[in-house]
This record gives structure tokens, sequence and C-alpha cells, in this order.
């Protein structure tokens, strides 16, 4: 493997790092994959090519994400870089195939729609891993991609691959034909500064509507900083963490509060079955501080149990008890007032290897493979909860959005479509430490609140707990892992943009293209002539 050839493999995965959120050089996100259209052009052998290209995609992981390994399991986050980059390599490895068979304008319309495919799956199995996705490398410019609205991030992923592409042939013509300094600006240069700028200008133009001032809804959001490794999940210590919480709430409560919002698993850290909900001490303790508040409900982050009775459909994910009951384990979100009904939404997307043992009802075996990272070991519950919390008093809606859910796109759109007004986002991020982990993650969520145009209210056990206005901006933030507790207002929004109507029609139009280019390359092996012959 010659080095030249090394070292641009090198270059591009620090390319990609270097432009990822929170590192401050994003729009080195567009020059970032030349390098690999240099080596796919110039590397024949398939071994070598795809060791380069392997390469490139460890080193991003590696240093974008190496904190997904800062737990008590260091494996699990190397085994999560190793496979996600290998993952990334495929659409790279069909391109260079497929630039055998097509035109070059052709094969690079094929590596877009091959990424924009593999994205597009990476959000919708059960090894999903969407951190990476393109389209988040500007979740640190709002004002960029304001439409998105539009989009979603699979925009923003067709923006990069084009801008790559536009300027590395810019940059092969000028090579290839010597031009000089003065050409290169006069004959090349426009094309990637209007790939890159047309999108920039357009955003400038797009706001979103303005609030109905008189919707302004008061709300408390509570950091308790309770530490996940050596307090949260222990024995006995959750009335603990309970009183912490209250004294925290009492210190911003008012009559005029709406909303409280606490973090994930911030109730039950060992669980509670949900059948018995108004009866645990937790809940009953929260309506004593609610009727004296009685405007307010209560939003929080819970690990529950459902029983099944003997009549029930048991999904693959149930255990069972020592006397043969069935039941599931989940990782929830519930909504609590002074009634007596309790809401309660399961958290659906797991992370893999924590919270779900991937396609374990194919391999049942696995159940108690998933790591100890949340208090309740084995496959979580996948079966649905309510689809949101209803108000019918105060005409609100909210979608609950618990932890890694807040990194899909597709998944948040299609669940406030129905008619959420507010998005809830609850989280732990307190396993990585004071890593880029948490930070990454508090800019995705500016990304969901662009696609939807909502207003998103963030608890974060270990922070940092912000809200989140439709334009992307982030307010209020909590320093990290710091106690912390604040009012704010919000304004809940009704209606859909084009986005959350429509869904993902450039990844599903990608997805399309990709079987026709499957197709054509089965067909091609039986009809000579039907793929690009070279010269013509």
């Amino acid at each position: 493997m010659k080095k030249p050839y090394l070292l641009l493999s090198l270059v591009s995965g620090l390319l990609c790092w270097l432009a990822w959120p929170t590192m401050p050089l994003t729009l080195l996100i567009f020059v970032a994959f030349t390098p690999l259209l240099y080596i796919t052009d110039k590397v024949s052998h398939a071994g070598k090519y795809f060791g380069l290209i392997f390469l490139s995609f460890l080193v991003w992981n590696v240093a974008s994400t190496w904190w997904v390994g800062n737990t008590t399991l260091p494996m699990s986050g190397v085994f999560a870089n190793v496979f996600n980059a290998l993952l990334m390599s495929i659409p790279w490895m069909a391109y260079r195939q497929t630039k055998h068979r097509l035109s070059p304008n052709a094969a690079y319309f094929a590596l877009i729609v091959y990424w924009l495919t593999f994205e597009y799956i990476h959000q919708t199995w059960e090894f999903s891993w969407p951190w990476l996705v393109l389209g988040h490398a500007f979740a640190m410019h709002p004002g960029w991609i304001q439409w998105y609205e539009f989009t979603g991030t699979s925009g923003g992923t067709l923006w990069v691959m084009l801008a790559n592409i536009i300027i590395y042939n810019a940059w092969k013509r000028a090579r290839i034909y010597d031009a000089t300094s003065k050409e290169l600006l006069r004959y090349e240069a426009w094309k990637p500064l209007l790939v890159i700028g047309l999108p920039l200008l357009i955003s400038a133009f797009i706001k979103p509507a303005p609030d109905n001032p008189d919707k302004k809804t008061s709300i408390v959001i509570v950091q308790p900083n309770i530490d996940p490794y050596d307090e949260k999940f222990n024995n006995g210590t959750s009335m603990e963490q309970l009183r912490k919480l209250l004294q925290l709430t009492s210190q911003k409560i008012d009559s005029n509060t709406s909303y409280i919002i606490w973090p994930e698993t911030a109730l039950f850290p060992t669980g509670a079955w949900e059948h018995e909900l108004n009866y645990q001490p937790e809940i009953i303790a929260i309506k004593e501080l609610l009727r004296k508040y009685p405007k307010a409900k209560l939003i929080s982050g819970a690990a529950t149990f459902k029983l099944y009775n003997s009549t029930d459909e048991v999904p693959v994910t149930a255990r069972t008890l020592n006397d043969g009951a069935r039941f599931d384990a989940y990782n929830s979100a519930l909504q609590i007032d002074t009634s007596n009904s309790v809401q309660v939404y399961h958290k659906y997307e797991l992370v893999p290897g924590a919270e779900l043992v991937p396609y374990v009802r194919y391999l049942s075996f696995l159940q108690k493979v998933a790591l100890d990272f949340g208090g309740i070991s084995g496959s979580y519950g996948r079966e649905p909860g309510v689809n949101m919390f209803t108000n019918p008093k105060d005409s609100i809606n909210i979608f609950p959005v618990i932890c890694y859910e807040s990194v899909f796109s597709n998944y948040v759109a299609e669940h406030i479509k129905p008619g959420a007004d507010l998005l809830v986002i609850i989280t732990n991020d307190g396993w990585w430490g004071r890593t880029e982990g948490h930070r990454q993650h508090l800019r995705y969520a500016s990304i969901r609140a662009i696609e939807t145009r909502k207003w998103i209210a963030r608890s974060a056990n270990t922070g940092i707990s912000a809200v989140i206005d439709p334009a992307g901006n982030i307010h209020d933030p909590q320093p990290y892992w710091e106690q912390a507790v604040f009012s704010t207002t919000v304004t809940p929004r009704a209606g859909n943009t084009f986005y959350v109507k429509n869904g993902d029609l450039l990844s599903k139009g990608a997805l399309i293209f990709c079987i026709l280019l499957i197709i054509q390359s089965l067909i091609s092996r039986f009809i000579p002539g039907l793929g690009y012959a070279k010269g013509n």
C-alpha cells in the first residue's frame, strides 16, 4: 500500500473529525471526502481500496465518538466504532463497482444514492447508529440549515456529498488541463461556490413563523445531577433522589407553571409495575405537590414493568418471573397530574447493545447479552405505550423523546405528525463524562427543532438542560455536571412542516434508485453492452 494513499485515507478521516460537532471547522466537511474520491480513481486493487476506505472511516468514528467506550465495558465502544466504520465502507465499495459500469457522472450520482440509502437504513434497522449522519455536521450552525424543515438531515447529506464531488472534479479538471490560478477561478471555482453558497443564501431567507404570544406556557426544568454510576441505580436510594427532585422543583414552581420536566429514569430507577403506579410512594408524593399547583403537570423519565395476562400476546423481549408470569421492562416517560390517570410512553429507539439485543426474535439465546448501562439488564421492551401526552384541558399535545431517540430525524418527525405541539427531551448524558458526547447530543436537538419547527424543553440528568426555539437556537443551557433548576416559557405550536407532513423524500427516492441500480447491475451481467463503455 503506497504511503501517499495511506496518508490521504488518514487525512480524510481527520477532516471529518475536525468538521464534526463540536469542533470549530465545520466547512472542512465539504472537502473531507475528496481524498477518498481520489483514492477511488487511483487504487485498482479491491483489497487495498477497502483497507484505505475502512481506515478513513475508522479514524472518523474513533476521533468523533470514542466516548461511546467510556463506560464500564470499553469493548462496547471498540465494537461500535469498528462496526460502524465497516458499514460506512459498503456504499464506497458499491461506488467502486459502479464506476466500471456507468459514466463518471452517473457513478457520482450512484455514490450519493448509495450513501443516502445507507443512512436511511441505518435509522430504521436494529443496529441503528445515526449519530454520524452527514446532515448532523451543521448542528453548530442552525442559521445555515433553516431549509431542513423541507428536507430533514438527508438534505444536509446531499449538500455534503455534492459539494465534495464538485470540488474534487474542479480540482481534477484544473490538474488535467494544467490551469493557472486565474483560469481555475474563472472556469471552475464558481461551481463549488454555487453549491455551497446557494443553500446558505436560501437559509438566510427562511424563518419560522412567529410565536403566538397568547400561547406562552410556563415550564420548570430540573437537572438533579445524580451520578449514574455510583448513585442513581443503587437499591434503596430512589426516595432520596425523589426528595432532591421535589426540593429543586419547589424552588421555581409557581401558580403559572404548566409543566415540570424531570430527566430520564428520574423515577423508579430499579423499576415499578405500570398497573400499580398510582400506589407508588413516589407518585403519591408528586401528586401532593401538584395539588398545591393544580395547573401543573409533571413529565418524568421512569423505569417501568408491564405484566402480561395469560391471554396477552407476549413479545419476544418478555422476561419470566419465578412463578412463570411474563413481563417486559421499559425505559419510559410518564405524565402525572392530580387525576388517577398516569400516561405512559415507552422508548422505542433503543441503544443497540445497551438497551437492545438486535434481532433477538431470531436469536433468543442472546436475550441476556444486553449490557447493563441503565439499571435493568437484558433487552428493553419495544411495545408502544401512548403515542403522545394529551392534555384536553389546555389543548396541548406533547411528544416525549427519550435520550437516543432525539438523534433520529425520521422517528421524531413521524411521531409528531399526528398533532404534537411541543417536544420534550428527557435524557441521562452522564454515562460518558466530560466528553463530546453530551455536547453533540444537545446540538442535534437543535436540528430536530428546525425540522419540526417546535419548541423543545430538554431535561438532562447531569446536563446540558436547556430550551430550544423553532429556529434551533439554544436558550438557558445549564452547566454540565452541576445541579440546576430553572423556569422559562415555551410556545406550543400547531401545524407541521413539509418534512413532517411528507417524510424523508430524498432518502426514499434514493432507496428506489438504489434498487434500480442493483437491478441494472444484475441485468448487465447477462446483457453485454448495457453498462457504460469507457471511451464512448
